[in-house]
């Protein structure tokens, strides 16, 4: 993982819209990770990224320079080469909440804002360690 990736895994879709359709061009997806043990709820413009029940990469990057350098979160127009590149659907939003919980056992729960398309990752601390309340992050997806 490089030093812009904050976490990366993948996971395999359970469900769509398992509370019911609430907007045409939206639907919320339920996931489970395949190596961390995360469980992943995702808003996704499917109007834009069609998905079905199938495994899918997904990253967090606090940039998308491939250096790692800061970006100022506005669109490069230019032609230069970025993380985006090499994935099928990115999104940039803010981390809105970070909730602990210790019964039965210690989770995190980081909800993000990404112009109102919601994310909730929950899992072992240890796997979110460097997601900070307030911060800003690129999600990143490519279809597998």
């Amino acid at each position: 993982m490089s030093s812009q990736i904050l976490f990366e895994d993948i996971f395999e879709i359970k469900a769509i819209d398992q509370d019911g359709k609430k907007f045409d061009k939206v639907s919320r997806l339920y996931c489970t990770s395949e190596n961390y043990e995360m469980e992943l709820y995702l808003d996704v413009n499917t109007d834009i990224y069609k998905l079905s029940l199938q495994k899918f990469s997904f990253a967090l990057a606090t940039t998308l320079n491939l250096d790692g350098t800061a970006d100022e979160g506005t669109f490069d127009s230019s032609d230069r080469a970025t993380l985006a590149d090499k994935y099928e659907y990115v999104m940039y939003g803010k981390v809105f909440k970070y909730h602990e919980e210790s019964s039965p056992s210690l989770k995190v729960s980081v909800f993000v804002s990404f112009g109102g398309l919601l994310m909730l990752l929950k899992g072992d601390p240890r796997n979110l360690s460097g997601i900070e309340l307030d911060s800003r992050l690129y999600l990143l997806m490519r279809k597998i």
